[in-house]
């Protein structure tokens, strides 16, 4: 019974009181005029009758009053609520029954270049139950036996709100056809339990640039606070259970490659159950994102850095397990490979990752799969970083193409007892700039480094390293950029607080490591890579970048193309520039004949230099960066490998079959690893 029909009731009622209270008040006999009986005139009756007569009357009229001052107030209550406050109690009715659940929406694909599709999106068959089912143990456990979890499990995922209060509850992912059937065969059994498709991540090349691409995984409650906590505008507001991007392009463009939520308004009963669904508005999808990576240059980078790594730690080092290559493009900063290994494959965090395959992703015996060494790998240049020592020298006033040095192996340069060897302990006879960049002879850079150590100008080598891009991040659209290190007075000072004063002062034997690239100095793989395409164009460094353009929602067009940016400018002397890129080729051609070996068979030119960086406690990390054509350059490559001894014995490898797969010209020049022993 309703309260306007109760308020009816109530109404009626004191009506039919009120007119009894009149019938009785106005019956036949008035005794307002009373009669004596004596026969003597008729008098009036006034002044204060006090007989028990007219004082139930006179209760009776109050009562009357009270009734309809009652009545009244009653009936402008019901007059209010049913039209005056008629639309907001409507509202607020419909309000309490009425609940909104949110659907996600299909994230946005990953392409390479050429529009290979990279990451995507598969259909994922879910079984999903209503909240209710919680309360039916039989239920619960047959569920649980019949896709192979734990019924304490099963029982903690229905009851999980993060999705909704009113929102299915997802129970397990990717379940089998046979499941399926099962579920579907037996309703009855299965009440409030339903198989649903959904969308997960694909991956159609497995691995493939995992690096780049990254992962997904649940948001974090710290990502929920910062983005409900978030005033810019198109910032995404996250609900817990959201897909996000945790690593790599899916964190670097998540604001583009996640989608816009749609709502499904649903009426529910008392209890809270669904009793029937009202208004939809439809999830959009994400954007898709087009990388400059090209999927096969893309493949061959990565076979081949897999195969050198495994050769050099079968026959040479065998705690060589890691390392990384980079392939760019000179004129615009475009990444067409970058590969970093170990690796990974994405999709093992599809549904969520177990702990166990997280641990083993993080231990150290796994070598930090996750680590993207191309980009983050911090390590000495060693003879790769001879190029721009030999520019500080020329801008300094240091050395000039008329420089010459004598090497016998041995240098004295700050005397006996300070004594440095070349890595050519027989000597290279006599040298000039050129040719020490060509032989790396260390000698001629040993003679820079201490010019910098007895010049006025202190730091003018560290302002020529920095100048060129060392010691500070790219700028790169990826996360967990390293910075490197370009060690200094200052710096040493800072550092070593645990040494006496007397070694922590800058020292010449300071300057000659640097000179070479041995020491404290730290440089990234993109770093270099970076600083060589400088010197292929001139002084000119594009921003490294590996998003291309994103797609419009709706439609083939897109959004968003990438416009090139300057990273910086190196003005140089063309002289300058032509002693150091002779020098560079000469390393390709000159410096040793089975190098020159394995670029001679292509069409192309190519300049480039190794590296071995020395480390304590650990094999040398070996460098190969090169640039092509000589003459008009179009690409850079820029290879390390961890503890793999000789750079020209082993990055080198990785270096050509990236420029092979380049320019189509692979190598079909294979010595074997062990007999490679030349120096850098």
């Amino acid at each position: 019974m309703t309260l306007t029909t109760i308020i009816i009731i109530l109404i009626i009622i004191l009506l039919l009181s009120l007119v009894g209270l009149y019938v009785f008040y106005n019956r036949g006999d008035d005794e307002r005029l009373k009669m004596d009986i004596g026969g003597a005139a008729p008098r009036a009756a006034g002044g204060n009758d006090a007989s028990a007569e007219n004082s139930v009357r006179n209760r009776l009229l109050g009562l009357g009053v009270v009734s309809a001052s009652v009545v009244g107030v009653l009936l402008a209550r019901l007059w209010s609520m049913q039209l005056v406050s008629n639309e907001e109690y409507s509202k607020q009715a419909e309000q309490n029954r009425t609940r909104t659940i949110s659907l996600a929406a299909q994230r946005g694909r990953i392409l390479d270049r050429n529009g290979n599709e990279i990451v995507g999106n598969r259909p994922s068959l879910t079984v999903v139950s209503k909240p209710s089912v919680v309360e039916n143990e039989i239920e619960v456990k047959l569920l649980a036996n019949l896709i192979g979890m734990p019924a304490a499990a099963v029982r903690r995922k229905i009851q999980d709100q993060s999705e909704g209060a009113q929102s299915n509850r997802t129970v397990a992912q990717d379940v089998s056809r046979r499941v399926v059937a099962f579920i579907g065969e037996h309703p009855y059994l299965f009440e409030g339990v339903t198989v649903e498709e959904r969308s997960a991540r694909h991956y159609p090349y497995g691995q493939l640039a995992a690096h780049v691409v990254g992962y997904t995984g649940t948001v974090t409650q710290e990502q929920l606070q910062k983005s409900a906590q978030s005033s810019d505008e198109g910032s995404i507001v996250y609900q817990a259970g959201d897909t996000v991007g945790q690593a790599g392009i899916e964190y670097e463009y998540e604001n583009v490659l996640q989608g816009v939520r749609g709502e499904q308004s649903v009426h529910v009963d008392a209890s809270g159950a669904v009793s029937e669904y009202a208004t939809l508005v439809p999830p959009q999808n994400g954007s898709d994102v087009i990388l400059t990576i090209d999927a096969t240059v893309q493949q061959a980078a990565e076979e081949s850095l897999g195969r050198i790594i495994e050769r050099v730690r079968k026959s040479v080092s065998p705690t060589c397990t890691s390392g990384s290559v980079i392939a760019m493009d000179v004129t615009n900063g475009e990444i067409l490979a970058m590969a970093s290994a170990p690796t990974f494959s994405p999709n093992i965090f599809v549904g969520g990752i177990s702990n166990d395959d997280w641990e083993m992703l993080q231990s150290i015996e796994s070598a930090n799969p996750l680590m993207n060494r191309a980009i983050s790998g911090q390590y000495p240049s060693a003879s790769t970083i001879k190029p721009l020592s030999a520019f500080a020298a020329l801008d300094n006033g240091i050395a000039d193409a008329r420089s010459k040095y004598e090497c016998t192996g041995w240098w004295t340069g700050f005397g006996q007892a300070s004594g440095q060897y070349c890595w050519k302990q027989s000597g290279h006879g006599d040298m000039n700039l050129q040719s020490g960049i060509t032989y790396s002879c260390d000698v001629v850079f040993y003679e820079i480094g201490k010019g910098f150590f007895e010049s006025d100008q202190p730091e003018a080598f560290q302002d020529k390293l920095r100048e060129w891009g060392l010691g500070a991040e790219t700028g790169i659209d990826l996360p967990g950029e390293g910075v490197g290190r370009v060690p200094d007075a200052e710096w040493k000072w800072n550092y070593y607080t645990q040494a006496d004063d007397v070694d922590r002062q800058w020292k010449g034997g300071d300057f000659t490591n640097l000179a070479i690239g041995q020491g404290d100095l730290l440089v990234t793989p993109i770093q270099m890579a970076c600083a060589y395409a400088g010197i292929a164009t001139g002084g000119s460094q594009w921003r490294p970048h590996v998003l291309r353009s994103i797609r419009s929602r709706t439609g083939t067009g897109s959004v968003i193309d990438y416009e090139p940016q300057m990273l910086r400018e190196v003005k140089e002397d063309p002289a300058y520039q032509k002693i150091v890129r002779d020098g560079l080729v000469g390393a390709v051609y000159d410096e040793s004949e089975w190098i020159s070996l394995h670029f001679s068979n292509m069409k192309e030119q190519v300049a480039g230099k190794s590296g071995t960086g020395e480390q304590i406690g650990h094999n040398p990390t070996a460098w190969y960066v090169a640039f092509a054509p000589a003459n008009n350059p179009r690409y850079v490559v820029a290879s390390t490998l961890e503890e793999a001894t000789w750079g020209s014995g082993s990055a080198m490898y990785v270096t050509r079959d990236v420029l092979g797969a380049l320019f189509g010209e692979p190598d079909d020049q294979m010595v074997a690893i062990s007999d490679m022993q030349v120096a850098d």
